[in-house]
């Protein structure tokens, strides 16, 4: 048997090896198995929209207090802290997963449905939820094998902006309110369930499915900065027999919105990635009348800060000049939503090794960035982090369909992978 004994005040305690130590816990794992399934499907069967994940965190508090650990509830409205102390002293390390579910109408028939009308886990919260209390209690069964603490860190209202725009929320809000401090951990780690995605040198993401045991990552920036905005393009009203008296706001509408396209199209550097999309259009009371307003909302996704705030100037200096040619005014309102995950290329390298040990070398892919939003942003500016892809597809159970869709689902294996891969990443952190 592989081990490394140690001897830390006066108390003789073996760490084993790190094939050893992904031996005792793989077998730990798959004890623990038919358990975590019933969490999860516990937790998917009742889900709960953004700020409202009162039954989601008092799950979670009551099954960390089980296990031993310090616990701190009503963190950023429902959020659950919860640190683990280890059997050395050594680093901290910080271990992040949301809870929230999203206003979907569940259509997968299977026996774990949600039982919340229009409120459905479909981005695979309860997956995430699933994997740390897995992983807190795989820790605390094998608390020898921990040299240092870790910090769980259950977060509500990842999906949901607050329709004030004006108030901290979800991780920042914890951040704001301390979850990051006593002990600040040297790291954090992240995952995220992903159904598909685009492996670097692969061009269709469409059918390169992310199967139950596989993990994906990426170098520096793994998400985008989400932000959105709303356009009002205002124009004169008059009949539509006589434009030439008004100002058609629909004609001005439809010409910006061509106009901004050119922003990805012609103004910008082909290698810096870029989404500008308009998903509302309202305007106009009649058929024979010209609109005299037109309401538009869209997003805008970058990965670097700087280049984001030009691309507001240039949407101001196109909204401005179509407008001005035609007799039209407008008003933008851009709000800035989660900045890009940078993760941290050196605990990305520090990792894989990790990561192959546990999935195997040739299922663990590089691939391109999303251009999704996350908040597990705001933790990993913090402290250098860590957000990696754990894979849910299974295309002979049907489960192919992506997050944020009514028919999404996730091959229960996944729970195995993401506790090992987990387990193991915390704890060759804290070792080395």
């Amino acid at each position: 048997m592989k081990m490394l004994p140690l001897l830390l005040m006066g108390v003789s305690t073996v760490v084993y090896g790190d094939e050893t130590r992904d031996a005792l816990f793989a077998a730990t794992v798959d004890e623990m198995f038919p358990n975590l399934v019933e969490t999860r499907r516990d937790i998917h069967s009742h889900p709960e929209l953004s700020n409202e994940e009162e039954r989601t965190a008092a799950l979670v508090a009551d099954r960390l207090r089980a296990l031993g650990l310090e616990v701190q509830t009503g963190v950023a409205k429902h959020g659950v802290v919860a640190l683990l102390k280890g059997g050395q002293q050594g680093k901290c390390i910080a271990v992040r997963a949301d809870m929230d579910a999203l206003p979907i109408k569940e259509l997968r028939s299977v026996p774990y449905r949600s039982q919340n009308p229009g409120v459905m886990h479909a981005c695979g919260h309860d997956i995430h939820t699933t994997v740390a209390l897995g992983l807190a209690e795989l820790l605390v069964k094998h608390r020898d094998q921990v040299r240092g603490s870790v910090k769980f860190l259950f977060q509500p209202a990842e999906e949901a902006m607050p329709s004030t725009y004006k108030k901290d929320w979800g991780a920042k809000l914890m951040v704001a309110e301390g979850a990051m401090a006593n002990p600040k951990p040297d790291a954090i780690f992240g995952l995220h369930c992903t159904v598909s995605v685009s492996p670097v040198g692969v061009m269709d993401d469409d059918t390169h499915y992310l199967k139950a045991g596989q993990i994906a990552y990426s170098y520096g920036a793994d998400s985008a900065n989400s932000d959105r905005f709303n356009i009002i393009i205002r124009g004169k009203m008059a009949h539509g027999s006589a434009p030439h008296k008004g100002v058609d706001a629909i004609t001005v509408a439809a010409e910006a919105i061509t106009a901004l396209q050119t922003i990805r199209s012609r103004q910008t550097n082909t290698r810096q990635p870029l989404v500008i999309s308009i998903g509302t259009i309202q305007g106009g009371q009649r058929e024979n009348i010209l609109a005299e307003e037109v309401q538009m909302g869209g997003t805008v996704r970058t990965y670097d800060a700087g280049f984001r705030d030009g691309v507001i100037e240039m949407m101001h200096r196109i909204l401005k000049g179509v407008t001005e040619a035609h007799g039209a005014t407008y008003e933008m309102e851009y709000r800035k939503g989660y900045p890009s995950i940078l993760n941290n290329d050196g605990l990305v390298k520090a990792t894989l090794p990790v990561l192959k040990r546990i999935a195997g070398e040739s299922n663990v892919i590089e691939v391109i960035p999303s251009m999704g939003g996350e908040d597990f942003s705001y933790f990993a500016q913090m402290v250098p982090g860590f957000y990696f892809r754990l894979g849910v597809a299974n295309e002979e159970k049907g489960i192919i369909h992506g997050g944020h869709t009514p028919m999404f689902d996730a091959d229960e294996e996944c729970l195995k992978t993401g506790v090992k891969a987990m387990a193991a990443a915390v704890c060759d952190f804290l070792s080395k």
